[in-house]
Order: structure tokens, then C-alpha cells, then sequence
């Protein structure tokens, strides 16, 4: 995915608060190098989740970096979202992970963050991941089971200025429906039960 120059040049972190959650000195040390050379200043660094917690008791984040620590950053975010602290129950999430497999991307998005991103990262990853997160607003959702950005969205493809990395993204415009859509009617018959007889 290539960011444009013209996104590169606009783009500064100066007035954001920003909550990293990394139990690792080196993790800690390289996402801490990144935003600052972004240009942020206020960093809130916990190696801990009590430590998170109670960054997010004292402070306002507008965003925040939470390391998975094979499943204590994932139960850091749900208690983010349900905590009803605001604005920081709202607040962007990004999780990092050593592993990404399917199962934990799930779980990350279960829990109510916006993206999950593999290590090693690098910089433009960050910046291209907070860029996106910024642009697409996603609406919150609150249930008895849920609590996040609404995890259902379009996929229309790479945000525009960006190129894809996967053979399979979406690229330029997308048309219009080639068919007309099905009637209510089809689709209850098609879900409707039936009685079968053996």
C-alpha cells in the first residue's frame, strides 16, 4: 500500500495524546521512535493493562496502541469500550501482534478494535494504518454483546491515494449493481422452513 506524498506532507501528530500498551522495552522503544517521528509529543507509555487502566482514568487519548500480550490487550480493549469513560471509550485502537492468523484478527475486531497490524512494523505501516483509521469514521456500535466501531463496512477497495498490496484488492471505481436486487418475497422463500418427509 503506497501513501501519496501530498498525505505525507500534511500529516502530524503533534496535539495527539496517544496510549501505547507494550510490555516489551524494545516494542515500547520502536513505536515510541515512530510516532515521534510523526510528531507526536504525548505519549502514554504502560507496560502494564493496570497501568493503561488508569492512563485512561487520568487522561484523554485520541488514540491508542495496544499490543495483543497473547490475550491481555484484547480483554484491555472490551473493558475499554464498555468502561463508558468518554471520550476515551471511543477513542481510535490499533493492535499490534507478533501473529496475525485469522482467529486473533477476529478476536481484535471482537473486542471492539479497529485494526490489527503484524510485527516487525514500520513506520509507513503506522502512518498508513492511523491515516485510514482517521479517514473512514467509522460509526460505534453499543449491544449486550458488543461494543466498537461497526464492523460492517463496504469494501471498496484501497483508500483513494493508496495502492494495494494483495492481488485481490479492489482497484479504481466501483459500478453499479449489474442486476437488480431480489425481492423480499425470494429471499423469505429461500430461508422459509419447510417440512421434509422420509
Amino acid at each position: 500500500m503506497g501513501l501519496n506524498p501530498e498525505s505525507r506532507a500534511r500529516f502530524n501528530l503533534e496535539r495527539a495524546s496517544i496510549l501505547i500498551l507494550e510490555p516489551t522495552p524494545m516494542g515500547m522503544g520502536i513505536l515510541a521512535q515512530i510516532l515521534t517521528g510523526f510528531g507526536a509529543k504525548t505519549l502514554h507509555r504502560c507496560e502494564s493493562v493496570a497501568e493503561a487502566e488508569d492512563a485512561i482514568r487520568r487522561v484523554e487519548i485520541d488514540l491508542a496502541i495496544v499490543d495483543t500480550m497473547g490475550g491481555p490487550g484484547y480483554d484491555f480493549v472490551a473493558w475499554l469500550r464498555r468502561s463508558g469513560i468518554e471520550p476515551n471509550c471511543y477513542a481510535p485502537v490499533l493492535m499490534t501482534a507478533g501473529h496475525t492468523p485469522s482467529g486473533d484478527v477476529n478476536r481484535a475486531r471482537d473486542c471492539g478494535a479497529h485494526f490489527v497490524m503484524a510485527k516487525p512494523l514500520t513506520p509507513i505501516a503506522v502512518l498508513e494504518r492511523i491515516i485510514w483509521i482517521a479517514r473512514e469514521g467509522r460509526k460505534f456500535v453499543e449491544c449486550d454483546t458488543y461494543v466498537g466501531p461497526d464492523r460492517r463496512f463496504k469494501n471498496e477497495g484501497v483508500p483513494p491515494g493508496m495502492v494495494g498490496r494483495r492481488r485481490d484488492d479492489l482497484q479504481g471505481d466501483i459500478g453499479d449493481a449489474q442486476t437488480p436486487n431480489m425481492d423480499q418475497e425470494v429471499i423469505d422463500a429461500m430461508v422459509k422452513t419447510r417440512r421434509v418427509e422420509l
